[in-house]
């Protein structure tokens, strides 16, 4: 009984104990949870207090807009010169000769003498002489490499050089032409510069067209302002620990009203800084800048450019203002004598005095119809057209995170189960050759990330070292053509630089009599897929205004009263054709202007959505193709399209500029726009 009794007593204490833990493992447990659920709270509480912070300091970045924007460096015509210098030649492992071997090296262990002694020394002998001639041919190999890698380097470098200096020497002429004030390079300076500033932050428009008055001095544009999105609609974040949710709380709409039209008067002013801090040469004693949203017209409900500000600014004046210190709306309506919407969250608009159609001349725009140019789209735009390319060729693409991003730009996703994978992308907007550490940064990158394969995409391109390091490893290097012709590939938008083509100004003497010969001319063949009924017109204009009636070349006029545009039965190549002399053109015009429109007697339902693979032929009076000028596809809806047109440089010769917009109205919508009577 004793024994039972003790078992007892030691299986009691026993359960006592594991309750005991078991109480205490609770207690921890519950300890940890709470503490879990404290730190829960704390992230989230933490998380809210960040996104308040983002909050406040995006308000505050607004309401600093034109301050911060006036330490940015103006732009200057140097900016767009190319350094001549360019990366010296390393011959990297082939710069280190082939080490020849060292006969002390080769002795036997034996001493030298009869018998054994004499085989061991020629044995040595026979190494040496083998160790030698091997030695001496890898260096004869080296040499030759070196030589034939020297001569490629050459040929490289003087192909740069020619390219840059190229480069160089336009842009000479652009200043001479700037300097004279030629209204084509005023405009396109301009707008360049404004489009190209680095005086605006991340998600700011950066739409502008504009045309110059020599006469007056005078620069009018039109400039795309932020919409109203601009201004956040959350005043701060706090986290709610009862429902587990973030709630924002909505900012005041007077508050929100009130920063949105200081943050559109802001920009214009700081776009009128812009353009005159630009203007090294003294170009312009005014500027005329009317300020637009691109939204839906509440009247209408149909996309618009809705005018939410304008101002008539002389130079003079503007120069005395102390931007940093003034109050953006009254300076632009009190001191300079502007107009802003009083309402510009409801789209109430003001009426411009002067927009750039009305100067009759030569209009440029940026961030519109015309393909962009890559040296100047903004990084991030620059970034996401790469992954929709990759998108476009049948791959998952998505933008990294622009801080902390590790050295990658795009990650890709190639579906293919055999060669595809992960592939890292990086992209360089770089005007000059991209240098090889960036290749050798790229392939560590990919090693890290563990990735199958690694891009580097750039608008420039890649020297010989590149190239030599990238051979043999998973790495492919995309320059700027080869980029563009991949975006054309698959149906997307991008240049570098100038425009697409140039047709050269023909050096003709007027002919005397009935009996000289023509001027000499060339043929524009057009073509397009798709079996609709189209009729092809020219018009020949003045800025958007064609000089008469006359001067617009359809199926019922066949000829300008000049005959410097005709319409000639097509060749057998083309589906239409136009015959133009660019030197016979009047001196007074500065554009020819190629449409094309829907037969509405033939195919009176039909509109331009099948209106694809479409291209102009540029060829000389003899029928040798020129050119292949690319033109816009047509879109659902539409039965009017203009292709593009032909611009009149400052030195004489016709630039090739592609179209796009189109008309729901037919022809008779386009013509009216460019002043022909058709009533």
């Amino acid at each position: 009984m004793g024994a039972w009794a003790e078992a007892e007593r030691q299986r009691q204490r026993q359960l006592e104990a594991y309750q005991r833990q078991q109480r205490a493992a609770e207690r921890e447990l519950a300890r940890s949870n709470r503490e879990q659920q404290v730190a829960y709270r704390q992230r989230r509480e933490a998380e809210a207090i960040r996104l308040t912070g983002e909050l406040e300091a995006r308000v505050e970045s607004l309401s600093r807009l034109l301050a911060a924007g006036c330490r940015a460096p103006a732009f200057r015509t140097n900016a767009l010169l190319r350094s001549e210098q360019l990366e010296p030649f390393t011959a990297g492992r082939l710069a280190v000769p082939v080490p020849m071997p060292n006969p002390g090296a080769y002795h036997p262990e034996s001493s030298w003498g009869f018998g054994s002694g004499r085989r061991a020394q020629e044995e040595a002998r026979s190494r040496y002489e083998r160790d030698l001639s091997a030695a001496r041919t890898a260096e004869e190999r080296r040499q030759q490499q070196l030589t034939a890698y020297g001569r490629q380097y050459d040929e490289w470098r003087a192909a740069q050089l020619a390219e840059i200096r190229r480069h160089n020497a336009g842009i000479a002429e652009h200043v001479a032409g700037l300097r004279r004030g030629d209204p084509d390079t005023v405009v396109e300076y301009f707008s360049a510069a404004l489009y190209a500033s680095t005086a605006w932050p991340e998600g700011f428009p950066r739409q502008v067209s504009c045309a110059y008055d020599p006469a007056a001095r005078r620069l009018v544009l039109n400039w795309e302002l932020p919409g109203y999105d601009i201004v956040p609609a959350a005043r701060y974040v706090r986290y709610l620990p009862s429902v587990d949710q973030d709630k924002e709380t909505a900012r005041p709409v007077g508050q929100r009203r009130s920063l949105y039209r200081d943050v559109l008067a802001q920009s214009v002013l700081l776009a009128l800084r812009e353009l005159f801090a630009a203007d090294e040469f003294g170009t312009l004693d005014s500027v005329t800048l009317n300020g637009f949203v691109d939204d839906h017209d509440p009247s209408t409900g149909l996309r618009a450019q809705l005018f939410l500000a304008t101002v008539a600014a002389d130079r003079q004046v503007f120069d005395r203002l102390n931007l940093v210190q003034v109050s953006a709306v009254d300076c632009l309506v009190d001191g300079l004598g502007g107009k802003l919407s009083a309402r510009p969250d409801q789209r109430t608009v003001v009426r411009p005095g002067t927009v750039p159609g009305d100067l009759g001349r030569a209009t440029v725009s940026h961030g519109g119809g015309e393909d962009p140019d890559l040296f100047e789209m903004d990084p991030v735009e620059f970034e996401s057209l790469v992954a929709e390319l990759f998108r476009a060729r049948g791959m998952q693409a998505v933008m990294t995170q622009r801080s902390n991003d590790g050295g990658v730009d795009v990650e890709a996703l190639d579906p293919d189960p055999i060669s595809g994978g992960t592939i890292i992308v990086q992209v360089k907007r770089y005007r000059h050759t991209v240098p090889p550490t960036a290749v050798r940064d790229l392939f560590g990158t990919v090693q890290g990330a563990g990735a199958n394969k690694g891009v580097l995409v750039t608008t420039s391109g890649f020297g010989p070292g590149s190239y030599t390091f990238a051979n043999g490893k998973p790495l492919t290097l995309i320059s700027g053509t080869e980029l563009v012709e991949l975006l054309r590939h698959h149906g997307l938008r991008g240049r570098l630089g100038g425009g697409p083509a140039t047709v050269p100004a023909q050096r003709t003497v007027p002919p005397a009599s009935a009996s000289a010969p023509e001027p000499e001319y060339n043929l524009l063949g057009m073509n397009w897929s798709g079996s609709v009924a189209l009729d092809v017109c020219a018009l020949v204009c003045r800025g958007n205004r064609a000089l008469s009636d006359d001067h617009f070349v359809f199926f019922n006029n066949a000829r300008t009263p000049d005959g410097a545009v005709r319409a000639v039965s097509r060749p057998a190549r083309d589906k239409a054709a136009v015959r133009v002399a660019f030197d016979a053109l009047p001196a007074s015009a500065d554009r020819l202007v190629l449409a094309v429109s829907i037969d509405p007697e033939i195919n009176p339902n039909a509109d331009l959505a099948g209106f694809t693979d479409s291209f102009i032929r540029l060829s000389d009076g003899s029928g040798a193709e020129l050119d292949r000028l690319e033109v816009s596809d047509g879109r659902a809806g539409e039965t009017a399209l203009i292709l593009g047109s032909f611009r009149r440089r400052s030195s004489g010769d016709w630039e090739f500029v592609i179209g796009g917009k189109g008309y729901e109205g037919g022809l008779e919508a386009l013509v009216r726009e460019y002043g022909i009577d058709v009533g």
